[in-house]
């Protein structure tokens, strides 16, 4: 069994299957050996996480008659004990366009910047007034230290809107509170990713076609010539020239290239590194540096003169 790596042919939906109440001992092999009765199966996958099956997955089919058949035959059924759902893969928007209003409906309400004498009985207190409460709690530390939010349970979605209408952005105890809808950290991550796409767009939108780019401007033209020049055609919100991108004028050039030339010039005379300290020779004499090649003798070998000529040339560099 091969997995399909082209996401575009799995968002499609097209012989894609989700099953969600397995349990966790259902594996990847298990869910295979189920649905491969109903056609070929291309990838199949459990999603984990740490701590195992997380009790959903998905099963690709090659063809859309097998996904069919296999919603048809497994939805409803038992798989060691629990009762599944199988259905066919949507994404996001398609689950959102399907639920309509039920998706703005809500019962958990998320509360921030409460007072740090604020408990699970006064927070319960504070909010009994818009509905019946189901549970109330206040977040703390290891220690046991209030951390300043919290969640409410409604038992009605009517409840918890109002609450939230009426609390949030009231002062009590010396703070502002925020109250909000309870959401998933999936969700909220969607809906800041779109709220952020959409302040781009508009940001896009409202400086398109009214940005100019100007360059091969002389040395001499600033921001406020450059202001001035194109005041002409309409009302300028900015104006400004980019730095590095100036060169320096020609007076500049030469008076640098002066000062240059008439610096004194100091010649670099660095101390060797101190592992190399101790294998340098200590320093000769001019005597014995530049002392005078001393002829062969008469009847001496080449390898003798060799020898001389060496240790007499390695005298004449003078190793310091």
């Amino acid at each position: 069994m091969w997995s399909q790596r082209d996401p575009s042919l799995r968002k499609s939906g097209i012989g894609n299957v989700f099953n969600k109440n397995l349990d966790k001992s259902i594996d990847n092999k298990a869910l295979y050996d189920t649905f491969s009765a109903f056609g070929n199966i291309l990838s199949c996958q459990i999603v984990c996480d740490e701590h195992g099956s997380r009790g959903y997955g998905f099963v690709y089919f090659e063809t859309e008659e097998a996904a069919r058949n296999a919603i048809e035959k497994v939805n409803g059924m038992l798989l060691n004990g629990k009762k599944v759902f199988v259905g066919r893969f949507m994404n996001r928007r398609e689950r959102m366009e399907m639920m309509g209003n039920k998706v703005k409906k809500f019962n958990n309400v998320y509360l921030r910047n409460l007072s740090e004498d604020v408990d699970d009985n006064g927070l319960r207190d504070m909010f009994e007034p818009y509905g019946k409460i189901i549970s109330t709690k206040v977040m703390t530390t290891f220690d046991g230290k209030r951390r300043g939010f919290g969640f409410v349970s409604f038992e009605e979605p009517e409840s918890a809107e109002r609450a939230v209408e009426e609390m949030n952005g009231k002062e009590l105890r010396g703070k502002v509170l925020f109250a909000s809808q309870s959401q998933k950290k999936t969700v909220r991550q969607a809906e800041l990713k779109e709220k952020f796409e959409r302040i781009k767009m508009e940001r896009i939108n409202h400086y398109q076609g009214v940005n100019l780019y100007v360059k091969n401007l002389d040395d001499v033209i600033d921001d406020e010539r450059l202001r001035k020049e194109f005041s002409l055609f309409g009302n300028i919100t900015s104006a400004r020239l980019h730095e590095p991108v100036r060169s320096t004028s020609p007076p500049q050039r030469s008076q640098m290239a002066t000062q240059r030339s008439s610096s004194p010039m100091y010649p670099l005379s660095p101390s060797p590194p101190s592992f190399l300290r101790s294998l340098t020779p200590p320093p000769r004499s001019p005597t014995e540096c530049f002392r005078p090649i001393t002829p062969p003798q008469p009847g001496t070998s080449g390898l003798s003169r060799q020898l001389d000529m060496e240790e007499t040339t390695w005298d004449l560099n003078g190793k310091f």
